[in-house]
């Protein structure tokens, strides 16, 4: 990363490029239209949010009639309807907050679009498995046939695919391209992957998880920017809270 980033200032001499197209910018700064003509509130957006709530209560009865075959007690159904309905009740107030003013932003279909690809892929592919394997035993997964060391590169690359990613919408939101762009979004980053409950030393964590983590992480951030909260102190309190999340998951490790 440092030596990528020492060529980009060295390449564009310290210079920022911009501004960009609007198709561009729409990238990050662009909502989904309106095909229903309903425009407010916004047809699209409220379809959607009920084909989504209608997915996660499925899934849900899904788990819970699988569980029942292989003979595990499922959880209190009183539990589960509670929770589902917490859930969907969320879900329909941001939809309609969403739908209210402009429908769906660009940059929430294509997180949603990651979430579901890469959720899929670690939790019901032999691939998404074994990466698991590899992050809980290293030695362990080599020894049971699994090529770590093509897997460990290929999840290299699978980041560099996603930093690139990110990188363009920011450069999307900011409408400008700077080689100081994302200074600091590494300690966020790692905040929020421990946050999600990923383990420190690999092959624990869900998707869903981590983009939970990164949504308090950005609630935090922007809650210390509206109370003016000095910059040293935010650093001080985001190393505290990274800290913190890494020292429960030790304490859970050894208990």
């Amino acid at each position: 990363m440092l030596v990528f980033r020492g060529a980009t200032l060295w390449l564009l001499g310290g210079q920022n490029i911009g501004p960009f197209p609007r198709s561009f910018q729409a990238m990050s700064s662009g909502f989904i239209p309106d095909l229903t003509g309903l425009d407010k509130p916004h047809g699209v957006t409220l379809i959607v949010t009920a084909v989504a709530i209608a997915i996660v209560v499925w899934i849900g009865l899904r788990s819970r009639s699988r569980d029942a075959e292989f003979g595990i007690a499922p959880e209190p159904t009183g539990l589960f309807w509670g929770r589902t309905l917490i859930i969907a009740a969320a879900m329909a107030f941001v939809g309609w907050q969403l739908a209210s003013f402009r429908g769906l932003p660009n940059v929430l279909v294509v997180l949603a679009v990651l979430i579901t690809l890469y959720a899929f892929f670690t939790e019901n592919t032999v691939q998404g498995r074994r990466i698991y394997a590899v992050g809980g035993n290293y030695r362990a997964a080599q020894l049971s046939g699994i090529r770590a060391e093509r897997l460990v590169f290929f999840c290299f690359v699978n980041m560099g695919v996603l930093a690139a990613l990110a990188g363009m919408m920011v450069t999307a939101r900011l409408n400008s391209a700077t080689p100081k762009a994302g200074t600091g979004f590494e300690l966020d980053a790692i905040a929020a992957v421990f946050i999600g409950g990923a383990a420190m030393a690999g092959g624990s964590g869900k998707i869903i998880g981590v983009v939970i983590g990164a949504l308090i992480m950005g609630v935090m951030n922007m809650g210390m920017s509206i109370l003016g909260v000095g910059i040293d102190y935010q650093q001080m309190i985001k190393g505290l809270v990274l800290l913190a999340a890494v020292i429960f998951d030790v304490y859970n490790k050894n208990k």
